[in-house]
């Protein structure tokens, strides 16, 4: 159990800097709508796998990113496992859901009053009062998690 609470606590740890990061590179235009990068806006496997956002280069890079970084562990200790997997898949499930809510929270141009499909516009689908994505990555996570340990 604590191993879990240590794990949890990381990741938001890290969700907190991200997002902090991420507003004083994106200010108040959300998924890089003012970044010069280049840009897929409709494709049919965009709405299958990305909610429904645009590809971006941005963020092309910062998801195999922080796939990666999440990936670190594995390849510093050279030990892997199905469990690990698990956790690792859930950990970055919980870090993106984490970062982009804080991402609202933290950017004084939005706040968490602005967290409403009318604001982020670029999340297209929501229900109970969230982009479904989070509830989507909460209940393969909390699976996944539970599953490592």
């Amino acid at each position: 159990m604590l191993q879990l609470l240590l794990t949890l606590t990381f990741v938001i740890l890290l969700a907190w800097f991200f997002a902090n990061a991420e507003v004083h590179i994106e200010g108040d235009a959300g998924w890089a709508a003012n970044l010069p990068t280049w840009r897929i806006e409709n494709h049919w496997l965009l709405d299958l796998f990305w909610g429904g956002r645009a590809m971006t280069g941005y963020h092309a890079y910062v998801f195999s990113f922080i796939a990666i970084f999440f990936h670190f562990p594995i390849f510093f200790l050279a030990q892997w496992s199905w469990n690990m997997e698990a956790r690792i898949i859930a950990s970055v499930m919980l870090f993106w859901i984490a970062e982009d809510y804080l991402w609202f929270v933290i950017n004084p141009a939005f706040g968490w009053r602005r967290f409403r499909p009318e604001f982020a516009v670029w999340h297209r689908y929501w229900a109970f009062g969230a982009p479904v994505d989070y509830w989507l990555f909460s209940i393969l996570g909390t699976a996944l998690f539970w599953i490592s340990y």
